[in-house]
């Protein structure tokens, strides 16, 4: 009796919702269900759905060996991104081709489903036919930026809900993948590039957008995961080319060209002696000079990162752009007068750098003379002198572009921890003659009990690498001190600067204390002394704090997210938004920033020991000392209090930085609670997971080998655990992040108030130098600073690092909710963290209006909007990203 295969392209098909609602669902089924009729059947567009099903039912009642299988035509829609000119070229190409040869029939972008279940007989996941999809033939000339393509696919009956996507790109480019939806409701966001088979002849999965944990994962979906996995962690072999997807790590050896010079040789950072996180690995070919160092990016071997991790079209041109505006207003000032001297001969020479400020009139218009100068940073406040207020100096240090280094001063002299058989006398020169007259009557014992006294610390930091940095005839740095006292209005007030060199000579003092002025040449040491503070400052802080404490140390979560969490993961897909483009920026950074002779070297005092000093500070580095409320409490600004909104009470209760980020790492808190609380019920749940234990076990003794046998690393054991690594993590790669990075312009500037680096030391009245300098404290002021065409590089980078691009994504905004389309608590619990932020940017509009938080609000104080949630595109000193993207 020879069987009927029967198609259905009606209006409704077998994953239309009246037909999963109102039958017997074949699509639910973990039965096979085949049929064998005694005579044809036909089933035409004119049949409704309830009459399919029951013509299914009356089929499925007979009892014989089917021959043939119920078959059904599934609508998908593939959405891709299009770019018309390309896509011309190719069609061009091609054509070409095929005048010389015969049409390739195997062109286009072949799909297959693949069902969640497995067929019983082989034991593997049912897969239907293959779909073609080739636009080739339908060119939309004015397609926008993503185009939608329909496709068919053909299952059988007993296929079961389809749980991935299979997918070929036989064209000769890659693609990007936007997502693709069956009948209207099952989703499959792809959000990835997909190489032609010719390179990368495995074929690409996607599954659906339900997070599945490792153990839940259907059966016929358990080796498609499993296979996944492996392909994104490679063999560690090769050099990796811009095509693939392959997420490994290595050490920094890449940082220096010993090729070009023994001058660009630079150490490699990771291993006992020079601890630090691990990178991703590229495999490009040692160096001729040293087998230990990676040869750096060119022509043959361009800069690697996985495929899906590089910066999209948008964000790229706005890196772009704003890199060739930097270098027009770095260079243009110069064109004119290329035979001058760039030397700073007085402050209008560094405010002719700035555009004049605009009138208030609807249409300014910018004159020709302004239209390559820098706009004028809306922080500084540049008063008479254009040196640094000791009011903005403290201020600096709690809503600045470093909040993150002033702690609470403990001991009294304070004690250096660096080995004395090395770097000297442990003790400071810091005494009590040199407070006590600004203590407003306390002794220094009993400010140091009632709290009231803070520092900034950079002895320990720098001491080590003065004599390297002090070789050079134009970098000059001292291992600075500085003690603040808390006043009564709530506002830090610097009281003594200690300033120390290495010990070299028994017989002059390597430590002196520069206390604020009495007359006017105290006045100019003590402007120096500040300088010379902010230029330690404005190191560590891109180094230490901004570049190790958020881009590097977060490096190895994302590798070994990749290579351990799954697409289907419920916590990577919680943390994806959370490493977007972090690898790319990073990458960059190793090129064109932190390596020999690049921007940080150029630009700051630190030069050929840059990256030495952050491998120096990552032996302090402590992951569970990164959440806000115990760095808070670590650095001695906060104490714990259960009575307080956040849990801790803040020492310095006007700290914008705290104040605003506690709201924010609280929200983040809740949000990660709820999820997590979702998928993982219990201890069992956790520990049972094989994913997500390898993916923390690989971030701590792969990634952060080099401190892996530190106790302090926080378990992972419960719930509670992973709410707290997970908050952190989030927490570094947002707010904390953009409190460090987004400011860089507005606080960084003005180089008068915040040099990069600074040329003399301030002169004894024994040294050469103190006669000119009594002479022309101004002239000597001036020419301690970095030159002009310096300045401008530097202004050029700081406007680079704080633009928001386009396509920014920020804290609140979660662009792919459809995730959890069947998991309505998750929709509600973001819907939840989506209206704190919005609070959030209310609540810090109105403490900035607040007259008594002198810290933020006042005549010529600028508002503290680092972190506000949401910002415009540019330089707007606000707005959180969700990630580490510049």
């Amino acid at each position: 009796m020879a069987g009927t295969k029967i198609e259905i392209s009606g209006p409704k098909s077998l994953f239309s919702n009246e037909f999963l609602c109102n039958s017997t669902s074949l699509l639910n089924s973990r039965k096979t269900r085949t049929v064998e009729v005694r005579k044809p059947v036909a089933a035409t567009a004119a049949l409704t759905a309830v009459q399919i099903v029951a013509k299914l039912i009356e089929l499925d009642s007979v009892k014989v060996i089917p021959e043939t299988p119920v078959q059904f035509t599934v609508s998908g829609q593939v959405t891709v991104e299009y770019d018309a000119m390309e896509q011309m070229k190719e069609l061009m190409f091609n054509w070409w081709d095929s005048s010389k040869t015969t049409i390739d029939a195997q062109r286009g972008v072949f799909l297959q489903l693949v069902s969640s279940d497995i067929d019983p007989r082989t034991g593997k996941a049912k897969v239907s036919k293959e779909a073609i999809l080739d636009w080739s033939r339908d060119l939309p000339i004015n397609a926008d930026k993503f185009v939608t393509h329909e496709v068919q696919f053909l299952v059988d009956g007993n296929f079961g809900v389809p749980g991935a996507i299979l997918v070929t790109n036989k064209n000769s480019k890659e693609l990007y993948l936007k997502s693709i939806t069956l009948e209207g409701f099952l989703h499959f966001d792809c959000q990835s590039w997909v190489q032609p088979e010719k390179l990368h002849p495995e074929k690409r999965i996607f599954f659906t957008n339900k997070a599945y944990l490792p153990n839940e994962t259907p059966m016929g979906l358990r080796e498609l995961r499993e296979k996944e996995l492996r392909e994104l962690r490679g063999n560690g072999e090769g050099v990796r080319v811009l095509s693939d997807r392959i997420y490994d790590y290595d050490v920094y050896n890449d940082l220096g060209n010993p090729d070009k010079g023994l001058e660009f040789a630079r150490p490699v950072l990771g291993g006992q002696r020079r601890p630090y996180p691990r990178r991703c690995r590229t495999g490009r070919p040692s160096t001729k000079s040293d087998p230990k160092s990676e040869s750096p990016v060119n022509e043959t071997t361009p800069m690697y990162v996985p495929r899906d991790e590089a910066f999209g079209g948008e964000k790229k041109r706005s890196v772009d752009a704003g890199s060739w505006k930097g270098m027009m207003n770095n260079l243009f000032p110069f064109f004119k007068h290329s035979t001058d001297s760039d030397s700073v001969n007085s402050f209008a020479d560094i405010n002719n750098l700035y555009k004049e400020s605009r009138n208030h009139s609807n249409f300014p218009v910018e004159s020709t003379a302004d239209a390559f100068k820098f706009d004028p940073p809306n922080i500084v406040s540049r008063d008479a002198s254009c040196c640094l207020r000791d009011d903005e100096f403290g201020r600096f240090t709690l809503a600045g572009m470093n909040p993150i280094s002033i702690e609470r001063l403990k001991v009294f002299p304070p004690v250096s921890k660096l080995d004395p058989s090395i770097y000297g006398p442990t003790q400071s020169a810091l005494r009590e003659e040199h407070l006590i007259s600004h203590l407003d009557g306390m002794s220094v014992q009993k400010a140091i009990e009632r709290k009231k006294l803070f520092t900034l610390d950079y002895h320990d930091a720098f001491l080590p690498f003065l004599n390297s940095i002090n070789a050079h005839p134009d970098r000059k740095a001292y291992a600075t001190r500085t003690i603040f006292l808390l006043t009564q209005m709530g506002t830090l007030k610097p009281i003594a600067i200690e300033l120390s060199l290495p010990s070299t000579n028994p017989f002059k003092p390597s430590k002196q204390v520069i206390t604020p002025p009495v007359d006017a040449t105290t006045c100019w040491q003590w402007q120096l002394a500040k300088a010379h503070v902010c230029s330690n400052d404005s190191g560590a802080h891109e180094l230490i704090q901004h570049w190790l404490r958020t881009h590097a140390c977060m490096e190895p979560f994302i590798i070994a997210a990749r290579r351990h969490l799954s697409a289907m993961h419920p916590i990577l897909k919680l943390l994806h938004p959370h490493m977007r483009y972090t690898m790319d920026i990073n990458a960059r950074a190793r090129e064109l920033l932190v390596s020999a002779g690049g921007i940080i070297e150029s630009l700051f005092s630190t030069k050929e020991c840059s990256m030495e000093i952050t491998s120096f500070a990552y032996k302090n580095w402590r992951f569970d000392m990164e959440s806000l409320p115990a760095d808070l409490i670590r650095r001695g600004v906060a104490e714990l209090d259960p009575t307080e909104p956040h849990g801790i009470k803040l020492l310095i209760e006007d700290y914008p930085y705290a104040n605003d980020g506690l709201l924010i790492w609280s929200a983040i808190e809740r949000l990660v609670k709820d999820y997590v609380n979702y998928y993982y019920p219990d201890s069992n749940s956790i520990r049972s997971d094989s994913e997500l234990n390898t993916w923390y076990y690989e971030s701590i003794n792969v990634g952060h080998a080099d401190l892996r046998h530190e106790s302090w690393w926080p378990n992972l054991s419960t719930p509670k655990d992973l709410v707290s690594i997970l908050t952190t993590l989030i927490w570094i790669s947002s707010a904390k992040h953009a409190a460090l990075n987004f400011g860089q312009y507005h606080y960084g500037g003005y180089v008068p108030v915040r040099p990069s680096y600074m040329r003399r030391l301030i002169p004894n009245e024994d040294d050469p130098e103190y006669q000119s300098f009594i002479s022309d404290p101004e002239g000597y002021f001036l020419s301690s600073l970095p030159s002009l065409r310096e300045m401008a590089f530097l202004m050029s980078i700081l406007e680079i690092l704080s633009t928001h691009s386009e396509d920014e994504e920020y804290l609140g905004d979660r662009k792919e909710l459809s995730t959890w389309r069947g998991s309505p608590e998750i929709i509600e619990a973001f819907y939840r963290f989506s209206m704190e932020m919005k609070a959030i940017e209310k609540e810090i509009e109105k403490r900035n209006s607040d007259t008594k938080l002198r810290n933020r609000c006042g005549a010529g104080v600028s508002p503290y909007q680092l972190l506000v949630p949401a910002s415009e595109p540019g330089v707007s000193c606000r707005g959180v990203p969700n990630s580490i993207s510049i």
